[in-house]
């Protein structure tokens, strides 16, 4: 049987890049839908949603409601995890997207308090959560599509397309709202109304992507070949693993088939639960100072007790720091396929905890231009370096048939105490000491435990993805935890 790696590079270099467009489009509009929440949390919802608490009060209560897709997204990872591996990638990924395009469209037609009363913010919190699971299984449908349909030697690249989707999203999510403010006015009757819903319904594109792919794309060349071997039309796989187990050709094909009925996310914590602990930690740093670098740098610059900028200064920064960050990704992701990524990632981790102290400095003098080049040396080339390579490092980490799960658990753990808490921790840091120097040490640390996490992980640059023998995934060891030097 020929080599995984042989089948994809002799594939159409259009059809692969077709398959990566897809993945950044359906992660481009995945994550507008999740960040123009936020944006809508901050300008509308407290007055429409929470109208009888203070003005302080209905803030925090619309947070809130933003807060509670975190604690979906890990969910969302188990349950995709579970179908992308047993069903396909592409079913469960066309699944979350059309479901989160559903959701956020949803939030768009949904009655305020003056309508329905109590209901409205119930209802919202629920269509958050629902949200919030959503994204937790796109991501891991978006990286293998791309991924797993890419030659060996491309997939850092090619990956890294469903994570430029995070910046995009960002950069639509800010220009929507952008433009409905100065068009109808943020404090307009208009805009309270209707003008609000409006980025909401635009989400319902999302739903189009989804059966986009659904009709045009199939599932990619990895886990078709582990269906082969599933469905024992493989013969040289069985008797491969009717080798490697001293077992009879009709005893491997039951082991086969033994898998195929079991739980992948069973199978996932049961043979990679370090791995999987281990990518969680790989992730703090980027996912904590992402938001410390989009979200809290907002309050933090606006804030008439500490630079008092206007809130157009401080968003352009964002804005031009996240269309940096559109080619950073792509170059650290195609840089990887050529000095691996264990190594560039580690690189990214110290590198960004040393900037750490030197980032804040250059904030706090107020001074647009450095405020820019700020973000774009944080979130734009040292975030980057980690973030670019990611796609394809996580996937890598795992064998086929648990590889949906594996990097979903991963990836949302991650996010739990990376992003989730990032802005919630840096704004009492900032209360607390009155300064931005105990940020930039709790920013240091979230690197420290990135890089240690990725120290004890493997390089993984050319491992084959098609499927890893079955000692190896008994053990986990082909692409996993490093083992300790004597």
């Amino acid at each position: 049987m020929a080599s995984a790696s042989a089948r994809h590079q002799q594939a159409p270099e259009g059809a692969i890049l077709k398959v990566a467009l897809t993945a950044l489009a359906g992660s481009s509009i995945e994550w507008y839908d999740f960040f123009i929440y936020g944006t809508a949390a901050a300008l509308i919802f407290p007055a429409i949603f929470f109208p009888e608490a203070s003005p302080l009060t209905g803030t925090l209560l619309s947070f809130g409601t933003f807060g509670v897709a975190f604690i979906g997204r890990p969910l969302g990872g188990v349950i995709f995890g579970h179908f992308g591996d047993k069903l396909g990638r592409k079913k469960a990924l066309v699944t979350a997207l059309v479901i989160m395009g559903t959701a956020t469209t949803l939030i768009g037609l949904l009655p305020t308090v003056a309508t329905i009363g109590i209901a409205a913010p119930i209802i919202l919190t629920i269509l958050r959560f629902v949200q919030g699971i959503a994204v937790g299984g796109q991501w891991g449908g978006a990286v293998l599509l791309a991924v797993e349909s890419a030659p060996v030697n491309r997939r850092g690249f090619y990956g890294s397309f469903a994570q430029v989707g995070v910046p995009v999203g960002v950069i639509l999510a800010n220009i929507v709202f952008l433009v409905l403010t100065l068009t109808l006015g943020a404090d307009s009757a208009a805009f309270q109304a209707w003008g609000w819903r409006i980025p909401f319904l635009l989400s319902i594109i999302l739903i189009g992507i989804g059966l986009y792919i659904q009709l045009v794309l199939e599932d990619t060349p990895a886990f078709r070949h582990l269906q082969e071997a599933k469905q024992g039309q493989d013969e040289a796989y069985i008797r491969q693993i009717a080798e490697q187990h001293n077992k009879s050709f009709e005893e491997a094909r039951a082991e086969v088939q033994a898998e195929r009925e079991g739980s992948p996310i069973v199978e996932a914590f049961r043979v990679y639960w370090k791995q999987i602990f281990l990518a969680a930690g790989a992730f703090v740093a980027i996912n904590g100072n992402f938001y410390i670098f989009i979200s809290f740098i907002l309050a933090y610059g606006t804030n008439e007790e500490i630079l008092g900028l206007p809130q157009t200064t401080m968003l352009a920064a964002v804005l031009i720091s996240s269309v940096v960050q559109v080619f950073g990704l792509l170059y650290f992701a195609g840089l990887s396929d050529r000095l691996g990524r264990r190594s560039l990632y580690m690189a990214g981790a110290i590198l960004l905890g040393v900037f750490s102290f030197i980032f804040w400095p250059m904030v706090d003098t107020g001074n647009f231009i450095l405020i820019t080049l700020a973000l774009i040396l944080g979130n734009a080339v040292f975030l980057s370096m980690m973030y670019g390579p990611q796609a394809a490092f996580y996937s890598e980490i795992f064998s086929t048939r648990v590889r949906y799960s594996g990097v979903s658990l991963g990836y949302q753990i991650g996010s739990i105490f990376g992003g989730a808490l990032a802005p919630i921790i840096a704004t009492a840091l900032l209360a607390r000491f009155n300064s931005s120097t105990p940020i930039a040490v709790y920013m240091a640390v979230l690197c420290a435990i990135t890089l240690l996490c990725t120290y004890l992980l493997t390089e993984t640059r050319g491992a084959d993805m098609d499927e890893m023998s079955a000692v190896e995934r008994e053990h986990g060891t082909a692409s996993g935890v490093q083992e300790p030097t004597t």
